[in-house]
């Protein structure tokens, strides 16, 4: 994996596919920043078609709204890096995949601000069973750090409400 931290990363995705995989349970994820990284890294695992429904890659604003079903009006007035927005996103995921759990991620890897968020700023949204959460991160470093970083999160934040 050329990203940072790959084995790392691939360790704690081969867990999440245990766990997900003894409780019969599923995930999917709608990504921005990571543009399908989370997914591809689950899916490096073996034995994680069991677990694994699908991703939306939805790097474009629009596609935010098309593919995951984000709120156009939320993004008209807050922009794509918003905690709501990485709710709907997962969300999104969740029902438009059939999963038990979305992952939805936004974010800014940088190096510039977008829409006058600075980089390093990431929303992870967590859609289950009773469960709807965003965490926010204050990441540090260049593209591919705050990348891992936010991979690495959305996994923590997952496997957090699997135990």
């Amino acid at each position: 994996m050329a990203e940072r931290g790959g084995v790392e990363l691939d360790g704690v995705a081969a867990q999440l596919v245990a766990v997900l995989t003894r409780r019969g349970e599923t995930v999917a994820t709608a990504e921005s920043l990571t543009a399908g990284l989370v997914c591809a890294t689950v899916a490096r695992i073996p034995g994680a078609s069991v677990v694994l429904r699908g991703g939306l890659v939805v790097y474009a604003t629009e596609l935010k709204a098309v593919l995951a079903g984000v709120d156009e009006q939320l993004l008209a007035e807050h922009g794509a890096v918003h905690p709501e927005v990485a709710a709907q996103l997962a969300d999104g995921a969740r029902e438009r995949c059939g999963a038990t759990w979305g992952l939805g991620l936004t974010g800014v890897a940088g190096p510039t601000a977008q829409d006058g968020v600075s980089p390093g700023t990431v929303y992870i949204g967590l859609s289950g069973p009773s469960t709807r959460i965003v965490r926010t991160l204050a990441e540090t470093g260049d593209r591919d750090m705050i990348r891992t970083a936010s991979v690495r999160s959305a996994f923590a934040l997952l496997g957090e409400h699997l135990h």
